[in-house]
């Protein structure tokens, strides 16, 4: 058996970082950055107030309360059209443009409106003192031309792209997302809703690691059911191939499997069949199908029990398409949790990978228990999973110990 750290470096080795491309930054969305960006502009690109209230000279409010002059108001995405000087102020709103000659905000909650004077000049009464910068956001306080303000590696999140147009970078370099073929095969697999005959079980994989790769951030290309035909399987891997930037299938890839997917994928791609060192999971196939254009076109056989397929996904398929798409971060967020059931084992030369349910308690540890069924053909119980524990070769792990755990959701 090939342990688990040889078989996934020997993956990841086979499927390196697609080459950048630049793109609008409206259609970067959950890309990796392929190059650091650097500020073109200054955030804010003016000085501006924080809150709604007045602009006023801070020498102005040293004493407080005082009665100022309103002579004029700024609104949000208007100019200031004269300064502020000596016994005055101008009502401003947030965001607003500070005006010459003020260097700091009093809040309007601490004002209070006087009306006009003898002389027509509104005033108003301010009872907070505030030094000068007070509720002041000053030019170039977030963000100086110049700055990196993203390295290479970060993936376009939603603030991001915020921070990415505030800047007006209109294009960004980044890995492309990769287009994925996801098929199953089988005479067996029925998937258009008919009553089962004998012999005949539901297609469920196929939809099942079509949703994880579409959750992986891929494009899916679902190829649907291929029927148990070398030459109409051999028609479709091709066909993908020409189209998609990867192939994932399921089934097939057992030691003692005589089965037309390991038989046409023997002949057509250079594939290596792995029986690696874990429950489940242990069948896997890794290859390349190269176009004539000589590009490698990396394909994951998963083993074909449903729990298999989704423990072979998480720690072999997913790692290597994110390492493709970019990411620096491979691998599910690991967490040290604590055990509040035992999980007994015996010696196998396995790393077993149970399916647990958890939960963050008062202590602020993460707690997890069995669910309740850890057969590989148990999807049922496995579905509401929410990490899986790390249990090494071994007796196991005890009640109250701490286990490593892979966090599935989150």
């Amino acid at each position: 058996m090939r342990p688990l750290e040889d078989a996934q470096e020997f993956v990841l080795g086979s499927c390196p970082p697609k080459p950048p491309v630049e793109v609008a930054r409206a259609d970067a969305s959950g890309l990796v950055l392929a190059a650091a960006v650097v500020s073109a502009e200054v955030v804010p690109p003016f000085d501006n107030t924080a809150v709604d209230g007045y602009a006023v000279r801070s020498v102005d409010v040293a004493e407080v309360p005082v009665e100022l002059t309103v002579v004029g108001e700024i609104a949000a995405g208007a100019a200031p059209d004269r300064p502020v000087g000596p016994g005055e102020t101008v009502r401003i709103m947030t965001g607003a443009p500070m005006p010459d000659g003020a260097d700091a905000v009093v809040m309007v909650e601490d004002s209070e409106h006087l009306g006009t004077d003898a002389d027509g000049n509104e005033r108003v009464r301010l009872s907070a003192s505030v030094s000068a910068g007070a509720a002041v956001r000053g030019a170039g306080d977030d963000v100086q031309v110049g700055d990196e303000i993203f390295s290479a590696g970060v993936v376009i999140t939603p603030a991001v792209e915020a921070v990415l147009a505030s800047v007006n970078a209109q294009t960004v370099s980044v890995h492309p997302r990769l287009k994925v073929a996801v098929l199953s095969t089988g005479d067996e697999l029925i998937d258009d809703g008919s009553p089962l005959e004998l012999g005949q079980i539901r297609e469920s994989n196929k939809t099942m690691l079509a949703g994880m790769l579409a959750e992986s951030g891929c494009d899916v290309v679902d190829l649907g059911v291929v029927r148990d035909d070398e030459a109409e399987l051999e028609r479709v891997l091709r066909s993908a191939a020409l189209e998609c930037d990867a192939i994932v299938s399921s089934g097939g890839v057992s030691m003692g499997d005589y089965d037309v997917v390991k038989a046409v994928l023997g002949e057509i791609a250079d594939m290596t069949w792995m029986q690696m060192a874990i429950k489940p999971a242990k069948p896997f196939a890794f290859g390349t199908l190269t176009r004539d254009d000589g590009t490698r076109v990396p394909i994951f056989g998963l083993p074909g029990n449903p729990v298999s397929s989704l423990v072979s996904y998480e720690l072999m398929a997913r790692p290597a398409l994110r390492r493709m798409m970019g990411h620096r971060r491979l691998t599910r967020t690991s967490l040290v949790a604590i055990a509040d059931a035992d999980f007994r084992r015996q010696p196998d030369g396995k790393v077993h990978f149970a399916r647990v349910n958890g939960v963050f308690a008062d202590d602020g540890r993460y707690h997890v228990v069995p669910v309740s069924a850890q057969g590989s053909h148990q999807l049922a119980a496995t579905a509401s999973a929410d990490a899986m524990a790390v249990i090494p070769d071994g007796e196991g792990v005890e009640r109250n110990g701490e286990v490593a755990v892979l966090m599935l959701r989150g």
